[in-house]
């Protein structure tokens, strides 16, 4: 059976060197369905950037999710792509109406790649890093780079079907790590877009690394899921303060926000929206008695 909407992990015995896989065709098309491609270009940067928060979530210890946010000045204005410590994930796209088709630094123009990582048990983590490559995966590898992390790179493809990735990363405190993952990389830049399009995880491994000594793990299930609720959507609203809060209750009888990420609906009446306005009234007497 054909491994679609899963991670696979895998290490080098022999050699200072982790790897993971994904390939996501389920999740992917769900997941665009709610966003609006204006090409083909536009849209396997999105599947991309899907395939690369997936691969990151995996490389830390955490329970919360990582989110890739690009965001640039060009007819490409933002990508969002999230996904969950249990393999959720959701994505966005923000473009003009037209986009044409070139490097993902040609259609986003300046701008910058902030991951942010969201735990449940302590502060966002968040680094930033200038739109300076040509491609997400290169990008990627500037910011682990600059990070002072282990070196880690990516390969990444997506087109309207699939949407899959690559990633390799050292192992701290390796002896021969440099002699090791130079040898690796290179095996591992032999991968085409097809192989990683339309390979299951084993069959590509052998592939490219048939003389290493590879051990693959049990395959983890990725899914499309978002998780959006009305108390979320109600923070959003707060965020926009008092005053246009005040305006849209004077101008409509009911306040309609869709989640951009899934494309569902949240009404809120005119005494949800008074409940609103009550509680930032709350919210600031109580920040006024602290100070």
């Amino acid at each position: 059976m054909s491994e679609q909407d899963t991670l696979r992990r895998f290490l080098f015995e022999n050699a200072g060197v982790r790897g993971e896989w994904v390939r996501l065709e389920k999740s992917w098309q769900q997941a665009k369905k709610f966003q609006l491609c204006v090409n083909d270009a536009v849209e396997s940067q999105l599947g991309q950037a899907l395939a690369a928060v997936t691969l990151l979530s995996a490389t830390i210890k955490f329970k919360g999710s990582m989110i890739l946010q690009l965001q640039g000045n060009g007819a490409l204005k933002a990508i969002v792509a999230q996904a969950s410590d249990d393999r959720k994930v959701r994505c966005l796209v923000r473009s003009e109406e037209s986009v044409n088709p070139g490097t993902l630094k040609q259609m986003m123009g300046e701008g910058h790649l902030v991951l942010t990582i969201e735990s449940d048990i302590s502060e966002p983590y968040q680094g930033i890093v200038a739109l300076e490559q040509d491609t997400l995966a290169d990008l990627l590898t500037t910011y682990f780079k600059q990070s002072e992390q282990l070196d880690t790179r990516l390969w990444l493809f997506a087109n309207q079907t699939y949407a899959a990735g690559l990633l390799l990363q050292e192992l701290p405190d390796q002896q021969d790590a440099q002699k090791d993952w130079e040898r690796i990389v290179m095996l591992a830049n032999t991968v085409t877009e097809q192989e990683m399009l339309t390979l299951d995880c084993e069959e590509m491994l052998h592939r490219l690394f048939h003389e290493e000594q590879v051990r693959l793990f049990e395959p983890e299930p990725v899914e499309f899921s978002c998780h959006c609720s009305k108390q979320k959507i109600s923070e959003t609203l707060l965020s926009l303060g008092k005053v246009e809060l005040t305006q849209l209750l004077q101008e409509q009888q009911t306040v309609t926000v869709g989640c951009q990420f899934c494309g569902r609906n949240y009404s809120f009446s005119q005494d949800d929206i008074q409940a609103l306005l009550d509680d930032l009234d709350a919210m600031n007497e109580n920040n006024f008695t602290r100070h």
